[in-house]
């Protein structure tokens, strides 16, 4: 594999993982009433973003490596 390829995978893998990880976090929608806050959130789509910036990563460090 190309060294300019897989840098590239590498750049976007960590950027998918740190936005990822951000989304999980950060809260959807919230409700405060007083002194009762209810938030919600579905992190459905945090875990496919991870788990495609772990995979991106994985391609980037393993590709090109000949098995023997």
């Amino acid at each position: 594999m190309n060294k300019t390829v897989k840098s590239i995978l590498l750049v976007i893998g960590f950027g998918l993982l740190g936005y990822g990880v951000y989304t999980m976090f950060a809260p959807e929608s919230s409700l405060s009433i007083g002194s009762l806050d209810i938030t919600t959130q579905d992190n459905t789509n945090s875990y496919i973003t991870i788990g495609l910036g772990l995979a991106s990563i994985l391609i980037s460090l393993i590709g090109g490596k000949s098995i023997k």
